[in-house]
């Protein structure tokens, strides 16, 4: 049986397949030195997707 690497926060448990974007040189490396920097991606998305949706 696999290993599970993460735990989600909530109930439901992430897609297994990614969402992947190109960045500029450098943005990856600045952007692992934010605090909670995932989870707080994960909520700008969702915030993202309701604005198109209203």
């Amino acid at each position: 049986m696999a290993k599970i690497k993460f735990q989600p926060k909530n109930r439901e448990a992430f897609d297994q397949n990614p969402v992947q974007f190109k960045v500029l040189p450098g943005v990856r490396d600045k952007l692992k030195t934010v605090p909670d920097w995932q989870e707080r991606l994960r909520k700008y998305v969702d915030e993202l997707i309701s604005e198109q949706n209203d």
